[in-house]
């Protein structure tokens, strides 16, 4: 039967323990005792964070629990995290805040983020706190790497970009922390390097690029770059970057010389897709003694019936190419567009030569191209022939998976923050959550979901 509830029937005292109502299957639970060892290890450096004068500061501590926490359940607004710490218990005890315990004022929460937090390297810390704990799990076996590249949606409309010529950043509304470390990387890019200019900028967040990348949809993103250990995904480091391949690839370097003189680590092969097998990439893997498992990016291959350059014989001990016909092709040693040398042949070994039509039917002479890697391209089509090169080629796609998860289960697919540091912060973020989940499920396993495993 129902009835109306009559009476006042509630009580005027209640005994009420926050820790015995944290099941020890949740994963801040379960991932709590990695955060307090790091925490208390960073205790030190956190002490330029507090205030001993002014109104009461935010305990940084607090600030990083509630910053895993939201990047833990995809919430990633400072306004909502702090209504969700105010009413979930879980968030409240995994941020040691009791039930009477006020709740920082998002407001608050947000100066302090962008503040004192952007202009410091705490969450790179705390990241490689984390690989490290992972590395005494040892989760880490620093044998097989992988990268690649994801492209996050920039918080800037992708319908208000203009030519670079067409923003005036002198204006009181472009005196943004973004357009600061926009216009102090135009400061700091390499001469030797030829970079074409943007075809448009955003002017909110011009540290973004404009790219199609994503989702086939023209808009304005960052590349999250992921180098990971394959043994257990792992992520080792991460890098932001403006969404543009050449930005991605030389991201790797940055990661491998980072992950080397933090951890000392320093894997026998490097898994990649094609987009990194250019011979100037291949060069810099090889010279480091890192076999790269990546598919060498060649448009040598012809589809009109001529030669192509697989048929000319490469003399090492000379340096020069041999036609078909057991001529010589001599290069004058210039290097073209910064990576390539042009190997030509004599025009008069090819006027008077019966395989010209099936060679240059189109020119007097044959020219071959060759990158000044051509070497380490070899070397990496040697590999690409071994089993060790088709497992790599499976256990790349661990990087995928993380990017999948990021986007699926935390909700990760478009920026909060702008500008490169802006990006820097939430991919290490995003990282350090990755790799807390991980640890959680290797060490304690999956957590309990029926009352007779509970049992067992």
């Amino acid at each position: 039967m129902m009835g109306r509830q009559t009476g006042d029937q509630s009580q005027l005292f209640y005994l009420f323990n926050l820790e015995r109502r944290i099941p020890a299957s949740h994963l801040l639970r379960r991932i709590n005792p990695v955060v307090t060892r790091i925490l208390v290890e960073l205790r030190e450096k956190l002490a330029a964070f507090y205030s001993d004068i002014g109104r009461p500061s935010i305990d940084p501590e607090l600030m990083i629990r509630m910053l895993i926490v939201g990047y833990c359940y995809g919430i990633r607004f400072e306004r909502r995290l702090c209504e969700e710490v105010e009413l979930h218990l879980a968030y409240r005890w995994f941020c040691r805040l009791d039930l009477d315990d006020k709740v920082p004022d998002h407001s608050t929460f947000s100066v302090n983020r962008h503040g004192r937090f952007r202009d410091s390297d705490i969450l790179r810390q705390v990241f490689e706190a984390v690989v490290r704990s992972c590395m005494d799990a040892g989760l880490v076996k620093g044998e097989g790497f992988a990268v690649d590249a994801s492209v996050m949606e920039a918080n800037a409309s992708r319908y208000h970009g203009k030519a670079p010529d067409e923003i005036d950043w002198s204006v009181p509304e472009r005196q943004t922390r973004a357009a600061a470390e926009f216009l102090a990387g135009l400061d700091d890019e390499d001469p030797d390097v030829e970079r074409k200019p943007p075809k448009l900028i955003s002017p909110v967040d011009p540290c973004s690029a404009w790219t199609a990348k994503a989702n086939k949809r023209v808009q304005f993103g960052y590349g999250l770059n992921y180098l990971i250990d394959i043994a257990h995904a792992i992520i080792v480091d991460v890098e932001p970057t403006p969404a543009r391949t050449y930005d991605e690839v030389e991201s790797t370097k940055t990661m491998l010389d980072r992950t080397e003189r933090r951890f000392g680590l320093k894997p026998k092969r490097l898994a990649a897709d094609t987009a990194y097998g250019t011979g100037r990439f291949l060069g810099w893997l090889v010279g480091h003694r890192i076999a790269p498992h990546i598919p060498v990016r060649d448009a040598s291959e012809r589809d009109d019936g001529t030669l192509s350059r697989r048929d000319f014989r490469w003399d090492r001990r000379r340096g020069v190419y041999i036609c078909p016909n057991g001529k010589v092709l001599q290069t004058t040693g210039t290097v073209h567009e910064g990576n390539t040398l042009r190997y030509r042949a004599s025009k008069f070994d090819c006027e008077v030569c019966a395989l010209k039509m099936q060679c240059c039917p189109n020119s007097p002479a044959r020219l071959i191209p060759r990158d000044v890697h051509e070497y380490a391209r070899d070397v990496t089509r040697r590999l690409m022939r071994t089993k060790a090169f088709l497992k790599s080629r499976d256990q790349r796609k661990r990087v995928e998976m993380r990017f999948a998860h990021l986007k699926v289960h935390h909700g990760f697919e478009r920026m909060r923050l702008r500008g490169l540091s802006g990006a820097r912060d939430e991919f290490l973020l995003a990282a350090t959550v990755q790799n807390l989940k991980t640890l959680a499920l290797r060490i304690f396993g999956p957590p309990l979901t029926s009352q007779r495993e509970a049992l067992a």
